[in-house]
Formats: structure tokens, sequence, C-alpha cells
């Protein structure tokens, strides 16, 4: 019998360059919260465009998922993450801040738009990958519920504040230059990245070994886990539907309800409220519910909650809206935390960028084709008929999940250790629990 007491167990938040990675994402999540308002707004006030013209943009932004998806993780899994992080962070400062530069000289339009769209997108899909690949360097195996609960704390809280101030800014500013602060997020996220100095190894490279193969076997990993394929299949529903709400919200508030940008941003503010409850209930729920659980229930109770969008209407239209918002929100953090850190503690660590990769591609690809079909539906039948749509889809997303081995589960299988940061005690060690951790210790807007 070992009688050797456990050495004590830390927050992420105790980790230094957790706390970096951290701050981090809250400059990135900070700006992009409100390029969230302005950019649709540019499209539909400032260059006066069609529903379908708006969905074709939120298409742009997320069609490098589909354009660069599957190879992005397997040249991931051959180098180092943070510096890849940084740079993407860097070129997405330099794409957004085009904007406010050619309003400015009176020469902004839709194609640079789209443009524009398009590289952050390429960018967001490098920097997404890598950085749910980089969290097991910074934490062990144990810590990554409560790291991911972290990470979407921050996300959420920026989703409450960021669209106040960015519906402020355009109602000063004018949506071009409101920008600016996304901009400006980027880039002090790269610098606080650049301070990070944990230890990451250098990938083996397999000589011999091509581009295609590795691509293969982070396919074959995810579709031949049947755990993974459900979790796929449901996100990817989600995803779609989910595409076609961003594609036609903001015509829908404008044209329909007749929000103005101050307005759409305590909106959108108000509709995160349950996005920062979900990460901070999704690890007490957890332990009192089981992970596994814990994946279909979430999505099962809070999806009915869409059918308030479509039924949005008159004076009271926008708080049926944000009451929509705040619960379907609320289930899709509680699921993100619950699958990504099942995947991130599953996965082995040579192939976490492409499993990572790999999901994305199948998840994140429905993205542009949701915003087009939302695009053309707002079109022949009005944004009212894209939310119905909308609605009924967020329906079918617990399917897939209550079909599978999931639903008999209360915990999901543990996976291999994947060599993280030794487990032992810090300097100076925290005992106090993360709120997102399910026991204290042991621990994706669209959904990731």
């Amino acid at each position: 019998m070992n009688d050797k007491p456990s050495p004590p167990r830390t927050r992420p938040s105790a980790r230094r360059d957790f706390r970096l990675l951290l701050s981090g994402a809250v400059a990135a999540q900070a700006g992009t919260q409100v390029t969230l308002v302005a950019l649709p707004l540019v499209a539909v006030v400032e260059l006066d465009a069609s529903p379908f013209q708006v969905g074709l943009l939120t298409a742009a932004e997320t069609a490098a998922f589909l354009l660069v998806g599957l190879p992005a993780g397997a040249w991931l899994d051959r180098m180092r993450k943070l510096p890849v992080l940084i740079r993407a962070d860097v070129l997405r400062c330099l794409a957004v801040g085009s904007i406010p530069a050619a309003a400015a000289l009176d020469a902004l339009t839709l194609v640079q738009l789209y443009l524009v769209a398009l590289v952050t997108g390429v960018a967001t899909v490098f920097f997404d990958v890598a950085h749910q690949s980089y969290l097991p360097v910074l934490l062990p195996r144990e810590r990554l519920v409560a790291g991911n609960g972290a990470v979407e704390t921050v996300r959420s809280s920026a989703q409450i504040a960021g669209p106040g101030l960015g519906g402020g800014l355009v109602q000063l500013l004018g949506a071009p230059l409101a920008i600016v602060a996304d901009a400006v997020g980027y880039l002090v996220s790269a610098a606080l990245l650049s301070r990070i100095r944990a230890d990451e190894p250098r990938p083996h490279a397999e000589p011999g070994r091509s581009l295609r193969a590795d691509i293969a076997e982070g396919v074959r990993f995810v579709t031949g886990h049947p755990l993974l394929r459900v979790i796929a299949a449901a996100t990817a529903t989600s995803n779609l539907f989910s595409a076609v709400l961003m594609a036609v919200q903001t015509v829908f508030w404008v044209r329909v309800l007749g929000l103005s940008p101050a307005a759409i941003g305590v909106l959108l503010s108000v509709s995160a409220v349950g996005g920062l409850a979900g990460a901070l209930c999704a690890g007490p729920l957890a332990r009192r519910i089981g992970q596994g659980r814990l994946i279909w229930l979430a999505p099962l109770v809070t999806g009915p909650f869409a059918l308030l969008w479509p039924l949005a209407d008159g004076r009271a239209g926008a708080v049926l809206f944000a009451v929509g918002g705040v619960a379907v929100l609320f289930g899709a953090v509680v699921y993100n935390v619950a699958q990504v850190s099942f995947r991130q503690s599953l996965c082995p660590p040579e192939l976490l960028g492409r499993m990572n990769a790999t999901m994305r591609f199948l998840v994140w690809g429905t993205l542009p084709l949701g915003a087009l079909l939302g695009g053309a539906v707002a079109d022949a039948a009005g944004p009212r008929a894209a939310l119905w749509v909308c609605a009924v889809g967020i329906l079918a997303v617990p399917v897939p999940l209550l079909l599978s081995p999931l639903r008999g589960m209360r915990d999901l299988p543990a996976g291999p250790d994947h060599g993280g940061p030794d487990h032992g005690p810090e300097p100076e060690p925290d005992s106090e629990p993360d709120r997102a951790d399910p026991e204290g210790a042991d621990a994706v807007r669209p959904v990731r």
C-alpha cells in the first residue's frame, strides 16, 4: 500500500505560461467581438449589401476550414505550435486593419471585405488548431477540463463586454473605424504569446512520410472512433444551422426589428451571458451528471429555445431573441468544454494537430454551406424564414448523440497520457479549485 501523500494539484491559472495564453485570448477575443458587430454592419449599412451578399461574407470567413482544414493539422504536427499562434495573430491584425484604412480613403468595397474575411479565416484555422493542440503542452491531462473551462470563461466574458463596446463604437465612430479595436487586440495577443517560455519540443518528423499519409492517419483516427464520429456529426449539424443564424441575424435586426448598432451590441452582450454561465457551470455539471451524459444532455435541453428567434417580433422581439441566445449559448459552451476536453485526453500527443484539424474540417466545414443556405433562404423568403430553418436544424443536433453509445455512459473512457507538464506541485500552489473544474481538482460562436 502506498502511503505517500498525493502532490497538491494547482489551478491552471497558477501557471505563468497558461496565464499569458489566457491573457492573449482576452485581448484577441475583445477585439473579435467588436468586429462581430461592426463587420456585418459595414456590409449592411455602409455598402447596402443584400442578405445573400451578407451570407457570402460569412461563408468567406469560414471557407478556410474546407480549403486548408485537413492539411493544416498535418503541417502543425510537424512544427512547434507557439510560433504559429503568434504569426497568425500578426496576419489577422494586418488584414482587419486594412478595412478602416480603406474606409478612410473612401476605397472600401465588398470585394475587400470578402478578401479580408478569407485571409483572417485561413489564419484562424491555423491559430485554432494550434491553440487546441498547444494547451496540453502547458497543462497535464487532469487539468484540461479546468483549462478549457477557463478559456471558455474568457471567451464568454469577451462576448458579454465586446459587442456592447462594439455597438457603442459603431454608433460613435462608424462601423469601419470600430474595427481598429480588433487589429489592436490581435497585436496585443501576439505580444503576450511571445512571452511564453514553456519548453515545447520540436515534433519528430518520420523520414519519407508524405503529407497525404499524415492527413489520412488523422482522418482514420477520428472516423474510426465511434464516439468521435457522433460528436463530429452533432457538432457539424449545430454549426451548419448556426451559420444560417450568423448570415441573417444582422439583416433581421436592422431591417425587421429596426435595431440601432448600440442596441445590437447590447443584444449580443446579453445573449453572451449564457456562454459565461455555461463556462462556469460545465465543471460542476460534469461532476454531478457525468461528462458523457453532459455531451448529449446540454443540446437536448437548451436547443428548443432556438424557436424564440423566428418568433421575435415587435417591441419584445429583441428580448425574445436574447432569451433564446442565452439558453442556446449556455448549452453550446457546456457541450464544448465536455467534448473538447474528452478529445484532448483521448488523443495521442503526436496526433493532436491532425485530430483537431480533422474535427475542424468536419464540423466547421459546414459553416460556409450554412451561411450560403441562410443567405439564399433570406433572399428568397425573408430573414424570418431563414431563422425558422435555423431553429428546426438546432433541434436535430442531439439526435446522433442519443443514437450512440454516449447515451448509456456517465463518464468517458480515458486516453493515453500526453506527456504534458509534470503533474507534481509547483511553487506557491493555489489550492482553490477552478469553478470550471468538475471535482475541484480533476478536470467550442459556433460550437467548435
